[in-house]
């Protein structure tokens, strides 16, 4: 029996690199991009072939149509049939208030975080939907506590880009639930990674009632639960892996 293929935005560190290992556990076959460090990216992807899976790995910028376009045929060409898409990819500003922003920073998170999660949405719903000759699917998109909090003088703009995202899940949701596909999001609070930590920002262990950092395979766990047949009638849901936060 085939392994059902799952496509990973942002796989090649941190939560994205979490998500990648879980699937290839759990028997999937894995496509992810990676932005820059090809070295980082083929490490994952031996460790999913490690696990007896195919791993496909693609460089792909998730602010540019071309390339998210790109990496999908990449992965109907290698791996196959498309079976689950997550986005994960995600960049967040200089931390700083908005009074202060500069305009190319600005846009750069808004196209990775939000207008890039739209494409490569449609690029799913093109291969999943029955409507379209296809066999259903799941999407699992990855969104942000910060997302309600806002994080003023902190990152408004990766906060905006991330409640974005939660309009995108209700919405695309409801939009394709008739043709097979369910769509979801994961929505975290602080979780420790190269990025944000507890030696970095130990302060933000305060805003969580549970008092400490949430780990990458705990949000990894959300994913392929909402991803799995588990989660079978589930679409347009938003999952917190936030501490209570």
């Amino acid at each position: 029996m085939a392994s059902p293929i799952m496509l990973v935005t942002g796989g090649s560190r941190g939560i994205g690199a979490a998500i990648v290992r879980l699937a290839a556990e759990r028997g999937y076959d894995v496509a992810f991009n990676y932005a820059s460090r090809r070295d980082e990216a083929e490490k994952i992807a031996d460790e999913v072939r490690a696990k007896g899976q195919r791993a496909l790995v693609v460089q792909a910028d998730m602010a540019s149509e071309a390339d998210i376009v790109n990496m999908f045929e990449q992965t109907d060409a290698e791996l196959g049939r498309l079976d689950c898409m997550v986005y994960n990819a995600g960049i967040g500003p200089s931390p700083g208030r908005l009074a202060d922003a500069d305009w190319g920073e600005l846009r750069r998170v808004m196209d990775v975080n939000l207008l890039g999660a739209h494409i490569a949405c449609r690029e799913a719903v093109k291969r999943m939907s029955t409507e379209r000759g296809g066999q259903g699917g799941s999407i699992v998109l990855m969104g942000s506590r910060a997302g309600y909090y806002g994080a003023p003088g902190r990152a408004i703009v990766y906060a905006t880009s991330k409640g974005g995202m939660d309009a995108l899940n209700y919405g695309l949701g409801k939009e394709v639930a008739a043709e097979g596909i369910r769509v979801n999001l994961v929505s975290p609070g602080p979780i420790s990674t190269d990025m944000n930590n507890e030696q970095s920002a130990p302060e933000r262990v305060k805003e969580i009632p549970m008092g400490r950092y949430g780990k990458p395979e705990e949000v990894a766990s959300a994913v392929l639960f909402l991803a799995s047949s588990e989660a079978s009638f589930v679409s347009s849901a938003s999952l917190m892996v936030s501490g209570a936060r």
